[in-house]
């Protein structure tokens, strides 16, 4: 099953710069939808927790206030959607990272730098898991 272009995503992180690179290289991949953005963990969750239309979120590892592992943590926790899509962006391809975000229920993680294509093949492959799971 194709994804969804029109699904609304949030992207996360603290550089403005990396969250514009990231909205470019989902427009280019053909996403129409709405993209939100915060700066960190605490305004992520603020954004997920008044906003139910989040279908999908895109974020860094490393930030102030709230890194992206205790974000999803969080959203596996206590959010109403504790199956929400979760790509997690990272700057390190440790294997204990690695081990650390699958067992806190990453749907999947990329390592910087990454190219559209490999961002690409990672939401199509959190989707389709997804879909999969659904029927």
């Amino acid at each position: 099953m194709a994804v969804d272009k029109h699904m609304t995503i949030l992207v996360v992180d603290d550089y403005q710069a990396m969250r514009r690179v990231m909205k470019t290289l989902l427009r280019k991949l053909g996403f129409k939808g709405n993209i939100y953005e915060g700066e960190d963990g605490v305004e992520a969750w603020e954004i997920l927790t008044k906003n139910s239309e989040i279908d999908f979120v895109i974020s860094d590892w490393n930030m102030p206030k709230l890194p992206g592992i205790d974000l999803l943590r969080k959203v596996r926790e206590y959010h109403n959607q504790p199956d929400l899509p979760f790509l997690l962006v990272t700057a390190e391809g440790l294997k204990e990272n690695v081990i650390e975000a699958v067992a806190a229920g990453v749907s999947d993680y990329i390592v910087k730098p990454f190219t559209m294509e490999v961002l690409g093949a990672k939401i199509d492959n959190i989707f389709s898991r997804n879909t999969a799971t659904m029927k």
